[in-house]
């Protein structure tokens, strides 16, 4: 998952060793910029910026960016500004003081409605990928992936049906896309390593190359 956020570095570490990519912005103008270029799966946006109010952020973004989710955080605990926040189309609201825990079951739970997903399982074709907990199962045996490959298998099944590129996998994965030598095959050398583990129990008819353009999961 893809998130921008204009919190400070603590939250961003936090998020990052939880397998979210992230980009950090302070402020209204920086967060419209990098929205204009960049594409998010989720913002977590304060409303307290120091060239405008976060709720104008918001306003923005809900006119052209209908599907980001967007979580906002701020020190403001009054009703009307919890309403008013939700009514502009937030999809969460958390109030500081706040544990880092707690944001990052508000964030799990907001991925999972995204997608569709009640559970912290998802089930497909045997495997069953346990989103909290970067693990996968194949029945009751464990399968030994990277923390790379989960995300990517992640990102699949989140996805499925769907034809995902490699712009797609290298922007929610391993996030600033310019880092990226666009000639390097690292992505098929990934996708290509957790294929012949899935393999080993399941035949992967449904795992399919999309040639010259991406990977899609078909259930």
């Amino acid at each position: 998952m893809k998130i921008i956020a204009n919190w400070p570095r603590k939250l961003i570490s936090y998020l990052s060793n939880n397998g979210y990519v992230c980009q950090h912005v302070t402020s209204c103008e920086a967060a419209l910029e990098e929205l204009q270029v960049n594409t998010f799966d989720i913002m977590l946006l304060d409303l307290g910026l120091p060239d405008g109010s976060g709720f104008d952020v918001l306003r923005a973004v809900r006119k052209t960016r209908s599907k980001m989710a967007i979580i906002v955080i701020t020190a403001r605990g009054e009703l009307d500004d919890r309403i008013n926040g939700l009514q502009l189309g937030a999809d969460d609201y958390l109030t500081k003081p706040f544990a880092l825990t707690e944001l990052g079951a508000r964030l799990f739970a907001v991925v999972r409605r995204m997608h569709g997903y009640v559970a912290n399982g998802i089930e497909v074709h045997g495997f069953n990928l346990q989103l909290e907990d970067f693990k996968v199962t194949f029945g009751e045996i464990p399968v030994a992936l990277t923390k790379k490959e989960f995300q990517i298998f992640q990102y699949l099944v989140l996805n499925k049906n769907r034809v995902v590129t490699r712009l797609q996998l290298t922007e929610h994965i391993w996030g600033d896309v310019l880092e990226i030598n666009s000639d390097s095959n690292f992505i098929d050398v990934h996708v290509r390593n957790l294929r012949k583990k899935l393999d080993k129990y399941e035949k992967l008819n449904w795992f399919e190359t999309v040639r010259n353009v991406g990977y899609r999961i078909n259930v």
